[in-house]
Parts: C-alpha cells; structure tokens; sequence
C-alpha cells in the first residue's frame, strides 16, 4: 500500500482528507436514500452518523479535512505554471471549485442554524425545505457533483491497482446507483413532508417539532449565505490575479529545454518540465498525472542538472524506489531556470492516444515457475523439423492445462520449455496455485509418458523451478507490437533455480519464499541451500524427487503456519 501515499506531504494530506470527505459523503448520501424506504429508517441512520459527525472530534475531523483538502486545492490551483491538463484532470477542478459554491448554502440552512438557533435539521426538516423548489434542484445538483468529484478522484488514486480494476464494473454499477438511490429517497421523503404540511394540524406540530425558522431567520441565514459565496467568489478572483501575474512575468523570461530524441522547445520559467512539455505539445508519460506519486515521468539530465534545485524528501524516496541514477529526475517535480538537455526514460508511442497503464508497468508479489524438457537436444538429433515441432506440440498439450486448471498463464514458450506466472489477487493465492500446478504437471507428464511408451518412444524427463517475489508486469516492444510479459529479479532466479534441478537429480525444487506465502514451514533440514548466480546469500528451496503427490509430501513434512 506504500506506493498509494508515495508523494509529497501535500500529496498525502490532499488524499487522506479526501478520503475522510468521500466516506462522510457516501454515509450522507445512502442515509437520504433510505427515505425511499422507510421514514423511520432515516431518521435513525441520521441520528446514528450525527453522533459521529456531531460529536466533537468528529466536527474537527470532517470540517477540518473540507477546509485542508480545499486549501491544498486552491493553493495547487495557483501554483500551477500552466492551465494545460488533461480533460479529466480539469473536469476535476472544475467540480471542486463548484462544490462550495453550492455547499454553502446548505451548511448554513443546517448546521448553522442547528447550532445558532436551535433548529432540529433533522431529514424531514431538510427535504420539507427544499422539495420542489429551485433550491432544491441546486442542492440535487450539488449531491451530483460531489459524487462525482469524489468517484474520479478515487478512481484515478486507485487505478494502478489490479484489485480494483478486476472490481472496476461492479464499482461502476455501484457508482451509478447511489446518487440515483439518494435522489428517490429525497423524493419520496419530500412528497411526504409536504402531503403532511398541507395539513394545518400538522402543519402546526411541524413548525414545533422542527423549531421552524420564521421570516426574519431565514432572512439572515439567506444574507450570510450570500456573504459567504462573495467571499469564496474574492478567494477565486484572487487566485487568478496570481495565476496572472505569475503568468505575465513567465512570459517575460523563458528557458530552453532540449530533449535528447533532438527536439528543442522555450518555455516560460516557473512551470515544471512536466508542464513545459505540456504546454508545448511534448508527449511526455506521467501516469498519477504529474502529482510526484509514480516515476514515469522521470528523465536523466544530460546537461545543466547541477544548476537545477536539489530534490525534496518525496522525490528522493521515490527516485530511490526505482533505483534511479543520480542525474535521474522528476519532470513534474523540477522547475528548470537554465537551459537543459533531458531524456524521456519512459517515450510514448507520439499516437494521438498514448500507451495505457500496461506499458508504464505494473509491480506485483507472484509466483512464477520455469519448466525444461531434459535431453531434448539429443532427443530430437536427427529428426525432421516437423517432428520435432510435433512432439513439442504434443508435450505442451498434454501439460499446458495443469497450469491454466491451477489459474495460472504460459507467459512465453522458450523452446523445449516455457514460463508460467500464477497472477491471483495475492501472494497467498499465487503460491498455493504454483503448489497445485507442479503436482498436476507431474501428474499429467506420468500420463504423457505412458503414452509415449505405448508408441515405443522413450518417456520425457523434466526440471521444474518455482520461486515467488517481486515482478513487473507491463507492455515491453514497440509500440503496436508490445505483447504484455513480467520482468525482474524473481524470474532470473526461478530460471536459475529450474537450471539446477538437473545437477541435484530432482523434478523440481520450490523455494522457501513460496512456500512461506502458501502457509507451509517446513523444516530446515529437508531444505537446500542453493548457491545462485546473482544472489549474495544462499537461497532455501526444497527438492522435490517426484511432484505427483506434492500436497501429501507437504502435509508430512511441515505444519500449516498458523493463520
């Protein structure tokens, strides 16, 4: 989860307020739809949140996280070098500026007056107020906006993340029905209140129960409502008179930048180099949209790094995730003031719609296993190509299936053999699946094999190496042509593991880092200490003679860590 808060403090607090806003938005909107079902309900569930959201160190919390995460946007939005951005990106601001234009109103009418004058703003006060009124649509509007603001920010904080990209449909659907939930509720609830208000009986015991503000109350909480939009109005105004003046003395100095693919642009100083190659129709990879949590906008400086400003403790930590050279930066973190000659790490394909997340990459803790025919060189010595393509054909059909029935996927043939990657949703279920996929190979080459005896041909001997770690995952090739494949230390040592399986006389060997995360300790003694080209220390693996009952041989040998 670290690389979800990977960022700047700013960074980190903008999403954690967001995220406090977004739960309290989502509890708010499904308790108005309740009015769809039941009057009662709704005011229960009403009652139940404000003793959190009423409380005091609720009030801090959701005020306090509305007023950072709104000045973090505001001071953001005037510390930007350039208007240019993507179209989501600006349909986000856009949202978030409209927000408190239209949440003011709403705040005053209920919490204000809640607290000043004693109303009770329980839900039938609040959709008696605004149903079937032009204040009622603009506060519909509002719920509108916020969950949308709140769906993109979420999505766009969480898209890199296979878990909810699996999820992303049923999200959708999830996303769509709340405010569509929340609005019926208003309406049914607001029809309600107002049959019962037609009433003058009850008309009368409403105005009691709610403690109904008069003429003169709803006059002054109007009056402060519009003072308060003037003054977020003056906050905007004076944000682009920042914008603008900054934008004015940009224009007056500029700075060359060159990329080392040979184009040269001038842009204003002050913007990023994210933004100047922007604002000058570079394409330039940035997939968190330039907000310092990814890496993928980072270029070497070729030239001029020593004048530009050291990177801050954000940037550090993240060039040093990646392992990135010393004259490796962040283009959405420098603000280049000297001419400078960068290269792009990560190019775009220059199509008019750039690569999507796979080509950027994607890290993941799986198992994987390599798999080798042994003597398939002297096997097939002096046979025809086409029989040698054949009896390939015929090994991978025959144990090919135990990989996929374990949930896992050939990720590339390599001649006589083959590497298989086991992409679950956790490291648990991938070594566990890895486990099921060796004892069903083994069992399906016994079947193979018995095959190959009735037709008189000698049977097939393999090496199996299964190791689990850190891999990533993405597009690599040219653009068009870049089929999807894993890349990283864990596959060099499955590889190297597999390579020793022969020199030991065993089937396969399966690294204790699998095993680990499949719930399995077993005992040192039955382990062997591999000594790998490439790792500084000994690697654990246990040596399997014969995979075909691999669950029964682990059940003897080591316990089930305990869960």
């Amino acid at each position: 989860m670290d690389d979800l808060w990977r960022g700047t403090w700013a960074t980190r607090l903008r999403i954690a307020s967001g995220l406090v806003l977004f739960v309290y938005a989502l509890a708010h909107f499904l308790n108005i739809g309740l009015g769809l079902l039941s009057p009662v309900w709704m005011e229960v569930a009403q009652d139940w949140r404000q003793i959190v959201t009423r409380s005091l160190i609720g009030t801090i919390i959701l005020y306090g996280a509305f007023l950072v995460h709104m000045i973090l946007a505001l001071t953001k939005l005037a510390g930007r070098g350039t208007l240019r951005m993507p179209f989501w990106e600006a349909a986000q601001i856009a949202l978030g500026v409209v927000i408190p234009l239209l949440l003011v109103a709403h705040l005053i009418h209920t919490r204000t007056t809640h607290e000043i004058y004693g109303v009770n703003d329980e839900m039938g006060y609040i959709t008696l107020l605004l149903h079937d009124t032009w204040d009622g649509w603009k506060q519909s509007l509002l719920l509108l906006v916020v969950w949308v603001h709140g769906c993109v920010g979420l999505h766009f904080w969480l898209r890199g993340k296979v878990w909810w990209r699996r999820a992303l449909p049923a999200l959708i659907g999830f996303a769509a029905l709340v405010p569509g939930f929340a609005l019926a509720g208003f309406l049914v609830e607001g029809r309600r209140m107002k049959a019962l208000f037609a009433d003058p009986e009850m008309r009368t015991a409403l105005l009691t129960r709610f403690n109904f503000p008069d003429s003169e109350t709803f006059a002054t909480l109007i009056a402060l409502t519009g003072q308060t939009r003037w003054v977020f109005v003056a906050i905007l105004v004076i944000l682009a008179v920042v914008y603008g003046v900054k934008y004015i003395r940009s224009r007056r100095q500029s700075v060359r930048i060159t990329y080392a693919s040979g184009t040269e642009i001038t842009a204003p100083k002050g913007l990023t180099l994210l933004e100047m190659s922007r604002v000058r129709g570079v394409p330039h990879a940035s997939l968190c949209g330039g907000r310092g949590r990814c890496t993928t906008c980072r270029v070497i400086v070729e030239e001029g790094g020593d004048l530009l400003h050291p990177p801050s403790e954000a940037e550090a930590r993240s060039l040093e995730a990646v392992g990135a050279d010393p004259n490796t930066r962040l283009a959405c973190q420098i603000r280049p003031m000297h001419p400078m000659t960068v290269f792009r790490v990560f190019q775009p394909d220059g199509r008019r719609k750039s690569r999507d997340h796979a080509s950027q990459g994607e890290e993941r803790k799986l198992a994987l296993l390599f798999l080798d025919m042994r003597g398939f060189t002297a096997r097939t010595t002096g046979q025809l190509p086409y029989d040698v393509v054949f009896l390939l054909n015929r090994f991978f059909d025959a144990i090919v299936p135990a990989i996929t029935r374990a949930g896992g996927t050939v990720d590339k043939y390599l001649g006589d053999g083959f590497l298989a990657v086991f992409e679950t949703a956790d490291a648990e279920s991938s070594a566990k699946a890895a486990l099921s996929a060796i004892e069903g190979i083994a069992q399906c080459l016994e079947a193979f094999n018995e095959t190959l005896q009735t037709e008189g041909q000698s049977p097939v001997a393999i090496g199996i190496g299964a190791h689990l770690g850190e891999v990533v995952l993405g597009e690599i090739g040219a653009a068009g042509n870049a089929p999807r494949t894993l890349i990283g230390d864990t596959v060099n040592t499955a590889s190297r593991i597999e390579g020793v399986t022969k020199e030991f006389g065993v089937q396969a060997f399966v690294s204790s880092p699998l095993l680990r995360a499949a719930g399995h300790l077993l005992p040192e003694t039955v382990l062997t200490a591999l000594e790998l080209r490439g790792l500084s220390e000994p690697l654990h693996a246990w040596p399997v003679k014969d995979a075909r009952n691999l669950g029964d041989q682990l059940s003897i040998l080591g316990a089930k860590e305990p869960a």
